[in-house]
């Protein structure tokens, strides 16, 4: 049931991002203003916990950057001094929040907006259905299959690994009879991942230990020998949160058999800190490899598993352009393609031909195809339109052959189905209504929903609409903004965005966000260059040297919100995740002034040692490289760290981070919140937030998930104004 698995997927499983939007168009009826108070900002300055500062300079063409703060990139698990100022931030911050009205009330807000059914990954083996689900408050979603018959069992349940809920289960797939589950563990929020087997018929897990697996699929054999999946060779102890990555290569383990005897089966000894990863076509016949410097672009490479020699074929050698396979039919592959700016079109390739001549099967259209699958004899294409999912059919020539009908303006988050097989499923979700799963019938066009999530939250009292602004060059720029049904009047308003590696912001269900609209407050998703909304070319527009665009867009925004009278003049506040977390940095040294409140969330703050940890040489071509000269020039006009403002007021600012963050370590929000609370900017607060045994996000307790959102939403409220009642 599961199709093969895309270069985009596969880059999807590198960067955990923030995708959050809001839903339908719909027009504000006449009702009662938002309840504001004032903000009522402190006018003590706060005596800060003492951070050692030190005399470090580097010098970079012959530019001197003072790094006083580069000793907080020790790790804390071996570094006492660093260890100890995070434990003195953490009670500093913890005095202060605790302390915040409404805290409690966003607690219990987020506890019903968390409380549903979340289902994710299917796979059909036989008449039978392998999918994740996720109840109301547990911590970790569970595992489970479905008979024929329509029972359900739970095969794997994450609740019994760790009393706290930080040991997760996450990639998983089936082998294709169903037999056997290989499924990847991973531990406090760390990125490197422990695959099992499960016999699934015993209920039991067999022998087979695979370590050190991180950025990885897991593609099974057709015949359930084993599975294909991706790992980096086993660090040096005491490295392996903080270490470059290098020599990542896809292997095969047999089961039954030790890790030790697992056969290389790709790799890139030349170019060590590539990414590589294989995935299957749905006949098991092709492994499609993905090898990749910078997260976006790929070489694509094919390997006839039939053949006995199953040496790799390249398929697309071209780092400029973007490939992705959907599947096979027959000898025949297909791809998207987005060559240079274009928007996506659909290709196919003969693998029985001796020269790869790709033809174009559904050439570019007037918006931007997000992703393809083959269904039964059909091609399921979604595309964006103006930030919107539409998902239409085409017959396996390319030939139009109607449209899905979605049940409304929101997001298509997976589709899943096979060559072959008329069933298919589509996980559907807009603001208003969660991740909903609907069966749909490619013969007939019929759709009915296959599992639809309870929720305790009463969502239908909030209105959402789409509006355009006009970027400081004149882009036109797509935004959603969220609010409850009758809201007049300016209202304090959280605004949030990414705009980095093409990653998109489509309308979609937030459990985290949501309270903030019940309390009577406005959310504006912004959609900003750097992202895929409109295919390749907005993605470059503000990517490299161009990265300033997608900050100009928030600015923008921001102004937008205050001039339209969406948000009173001091009450927007801005939040972000990871990239996003970076985007928050910019923007609020660029322009203080148009913030009363920031949420950076695990961001890249350090923009010239970013490539130095972990897998942070991936992102050189999303964000330049700092050795060369007009990149590094770039990188230091806008790092967070590097731009923080003595003398200007800057908003109250609250510092997310994980403490095992191994994909943006934190000393990224330990230096950037320690210039913070070294300069003179003003009487409201900068603190740190930090989470012991978390880390990106991935894996992540929905208890802990809910009490660093109540901490960020009560901060934000009560730096913008916004009133909380019961």
């Amino acid at each position: 049931m599961v199709p093969l698995i895309s270069r985009r997927r596969f880059a999807k499983t590198i960067c955990a991002f923030a995708v959050w939007a809001g839903s339908h168009r719909t027009g504000f009826a006449d009702g009662n203003a938002g309840k504001v108070s004032s903000p009522n900002p402190a006018t003590k300055p706060i005596v800060y916990p003492e951070t050692r500062r030190d005399t470090v300079v580097e010098k970079y063409f012959g530019v001197s950057v003072p790094d006083p703060y580069r000793w907080l990139e020790g790790d804390p698990r071996t570094d006492a001094e660093v260890a100890s100022w995070i434990d003195v931030q953490r009670r500093f911050t913890t005095e202060y929040l605790s302390s915040l009205p409404g805290r409690d009330v966003f607690r219990r807000s987020l506890i019903a907006t968390f409380d549903y059914e979340r289902i994710g990954i299917l796979q059909r083996s036989g008449d039978r259905y392998f999918f994740t689900r996720k109840v109301g408050g547990q911590n970790q979603p569970v595992l489970v299959i479905r008979e024929a018959a329509g029972r359900d069992r739970v095969l794997i349940d994450p609740a019994t690994w760790s009393k706290d809920g930080t040991v997760a289960f996450q990639e998983w797939r089936a082998s294709r009879d169903g037999t056997y589950v290989a499924y990847a563990v991973q531990d406090g929020g760390s990125d490197w991942r422990t695959i099992r087997v499960l016999d699934v018929a015993a209920g039991k897990e067999t022998s087979d230990v695979v370590q050190w697996a991180r950025i990885t699929q897991i593609a099974w054999a057709n015949d359930g020998s084993g599975f294909y999946y991706s790992r980096y060779p086993e660090p040096k102890p005491g490295v392996a949160d903080a270490a470059g990555l290098v020599n990542h290569a896809v292997y095969f383990h047999r089961i039954g058999t030790p890790q030790t005897d697992d056969t290389l089966f790709f790799a890139t000894p030349s170019r060590p800190r590539r990414l590589n990863s294989a995935g299957l076509t749905a006949d098991g016949r092709y492994a499609i490899i993905y090898s990749s410097d910078d997260l976006v672009h790929a070489d694509v490479l094919v390997v006839d598993l039939e053949r006995p020699d199953q040496v790799p074929r390249v398929l697309v050698q071209n780092v400029a352009d973007r490939w992705s396979a959907i599947g096979n039919v027959g000898t025949k592959l297909l791809l998207t393609a987005t060559k240079g700016p274009e928007r996506s079109k659909i290709v196919s390739v003969d693998l029985a031909a001796p020269n790869s001549e790709f033809i174009d099967l559904v050439p570019e259209q007037n918006s931007h195809l997000t992703g393809a699958y083959i269904a039964g004899d059909r091609i399921l294409a979604s595309y964006f339109v103006d930030a919107k999912f539409e998902m239409r059919r085409y017959r396996l020539d390319g030939s139009p052959d109607g449209i899905v009908d979605l049940p409304g303006i929101g997001s298509v988050h997976a589709v899943f189905g096979e060559p072959g097989n008329r069933e298919a499923f589509f996980i559907y979700a807009s603001f208003s209504q969660p991740q909903t799963v609907y069966r749909y019938d490619v013969e007939t066009g019929q759709q009915s929903v296959w599992i639809e999530p309870e929720i305790s939250a009463d969502l239908s009292s909030i209105a959402v609409e789409q509006r355009f602004f006009r970027s400081k060059d004149g882009t036109r720029v797509p935004m959603f903004i969220a609010r409850r049904k009758g809201t007049l009047g300016p209202i304090p308003t959280l605004v949030t965005g990414y705009g980095a590696f093409g990653g998109s912001m489509p309308p979609s269900y937030s459990a985290m966000l949501t309270p903030w609209i019940l309390q009577g407050g406005a959310v504006a998703i912004v959609n900003t260059r750097g992202g895929g909304e409109y295919g390749a070319a907005w993605h470059e527009a503000g990517r490299g040297l161009k990265k300033q665009n997608s900050f100009d867009d928030m600015i923008a925004a921001a102004e937008y919100l205050r001039v339209s009278k969406i948000a009173p003049p001091d009450a927007v506040a801005i939040y972000g995740d990871s990239a996003g977390g970076l985007m928050v940095g910019a923007v609020v040294n660029q322009r203080p002034d148009l913030f009363a409140a920031a949420l950076p969330n695990v961001g890249v703050m350090d923009m010239l040692r970013f490539d130095k940890f972990t897998g942070g040489a991936l992102w050189l071509g999303e964000y330049g490289n700092p050795v060369r000269e007009e990149d590094f020039s770039n990188l230091l006009s806008y790092s967070p760290y590097h731009n923080v403002k003595p003398g200007k007021p800057y908003p109250a600012i609250l510092v997310t981070t994980g403490e095992a963050d191994n994909r943006v370590v934190p000393a990224h929000s330990f230096k950037y919140l320690a210039a913070l609370q070294a300069a003179d900017l003003g009487p409201r607060p900068r603190l740190l937030r930090v989470d012991a045994r978390a880390g990106h996000g991935s894996g992540k307790p929905t208890t802990k998930v809910i009490e660093e959102s109540a901490d960020m939403l009560a901060f934000a409220a009560r730096w913008t104004g916004l009133e909380v009642g019961g």
